[in-house]
């Protein structure tokens, strides 16, 4: 069967903005895995008259046809009623379900009305999908071969629904067999474009595994697929692109999934143990902030100094008037004292300081985006690092915290 499949999420709430669509991204994602392809996402309002068009729509372009939302008991849950409108079925009862609201208003001790009871409404003839955190079923119908899927709208109901029993009835219905195994390898310190530029050739030979980049926050991922019906066999196509891409790559590279520069940082730190102090001055504490995130942090990182001024960077961290005065704070010599000297203050292994210009205006006549990074390990001349950053002045801060990570990963690397 085609299984190309569209996600129609049914509620006003959705269109004036009061919620965000989150159930369309997670069903995207476990289809994608299952290898069924979602090629439409739609929106409609509790409006029977708008539905009946959206179906309309995608019975023209999609073969599995995917609600959530318009289960409910009030008024505007519209969903089962204008779906069986349009495929010509009847609502019936499902016996089990109406039991189990009957028995939530017995323990309640509260009284079920008549648009209660409509939630244990199904299409006749359809497949019952369980409801374990909610009252109304899901329901899944195959018409003139096309499915027909309605699960509820709250994702705390939806999500279980999904995972528990829809994925098995597809499973089932559509034969699958192939396993979709993912990874997600993750970048720093190289553009989208410049990374794409290197492994064109990989891009676009690949059709199993297939490689997809992705940018976000100045960092770059690449979305790596594979199927077969061994998933031993599909981790080590994953792993042979992995080596091919990274033999290019690979410097960049800082770690899988969902995490972190600074995650990484701290993992580091605590393999290497050793222990990091912060000297900031247009982050303001953004760094302090990331590190002291993570639970644990107070085991290798010793605490910050906010020097946002000359005179605080003079008379609390020690930086020399006489740097300030020839070189200025938005300097690399400024950076380095910056660092040498949080450094000794705290007795930390390594140090590291981030001055220059955050915005909205320049500063000792440097641009907005003029960035200075210092890190100051012992036993080792003190490095920095100069930038000169584009964007809006959070994003400049946000930057600079990242490559500030960047090079101390790239420095603890090296450490036997």
């Amino acid at each position: 069967m085609d299984t190309r499949t569209e996600i129609i999420a049914v509620g006003s709430e959705l269109l004036l903005g009061q919620i965000v669509n989150s159930n369309a991204q997670f069903l995207s994602e476990q289809l994608a895995e299952m290898g069924i392809n979602v090629y439409y996402h739609t929106v409609v309002g509790d409006n029977a008259g708008r539905l009946k068009e959206a179906i309309e729509v995608a019975q023209k372009r999609s073969n599995v046809i995917i609600f959530t939302g318009g289960l409910g008991p009030t008024k505007d849950d519209l969903t089962k009623e204008t779906i069986a409108n349009v495929l010509g079925k009847k609502l019936v009862y499902d016996e089990e379900a109406l039991a189990s609201i009957e028995q939530y208003f017995i323990r309640t001790k509260r009284t079920m009305s008549e648009n209660n009871k409509k939630q244990a409404l199904v299409l006749d003839g359809a497949h019952i999908l369980k409801n374990d955190f909610g009252m109304a079923p899901g329901m899944a119908v195959e018409v003139e071969q096309k499915i027909y899927m309605l699960l509820p709208g709250p994702p705390s109901e939806m999500k279980p629904m999904f995972q528990n029993y829809s994925s098995k009835y597809f499973i089932q219905t559509l034969g699958i067999q192939e396993k979709i195994i993912s990874r997600v390898l993750r970048y720093f310190g190289i553009g989208e474009s410049q990374l794409e530029t290197d492994i064109q050739d990989i891009i676009d030979e690949q059709l199993n595994p297939t490689v997809a980049p992705l940018a976000a926050n100045g960092e770059v991922t690449l979305r790596l697929t594979a199927k077969h019906t061994d998933e031993m066999v599909a981790n080590q196509m994953l792993d042979e692109v992995e080596q091919k891409i990274n033999q290019r790559v690979g410097e960049f590279f800082y770690g899988y999934e969902n995490t972190t520069l600074v995650e990484e940082l701290f993992k580091l730190l605590i393999g290497k143990n050793k222990t990091l102090s912060a000297a900031e001055s247009l982050t303001g504490g953004m760094f302090s902030e990331y590190m002291t995130g993570i639970d644990g942090a107070s085991k290798v990182f010793k605490g910050s100094i906010i020097t946002y001024t000359n005179e605080v960077k003079a008379n609390i961290l020690g930086v020399s008037e006489k740097t300030l005065e020839t070189y200025g704070a938005v300097s690399s010599q400024c950076a380095k004292e910056m660092a040498d000297q949080v450094r000794k203050m705290a007795n930390s292994d390594i140090g590291v300081s981030f001055t220059g210009v955050a915005g909205p205006n320049s500063l000792e006549g440097h641009p907005v985006g003029t960035v200075y990074i210092g890190i100051s390990a012992e036993g080792t001349d003190t490095q920095t690092f100069k930038f000169n950053f584009t964007g809006t002045r959070n994003g400049i801060r946000i930057r600079t915290v990242k490559y500030g990570c960047h090079h101390l990963i790239k420095l603890l690397s090296q450490i036997e």
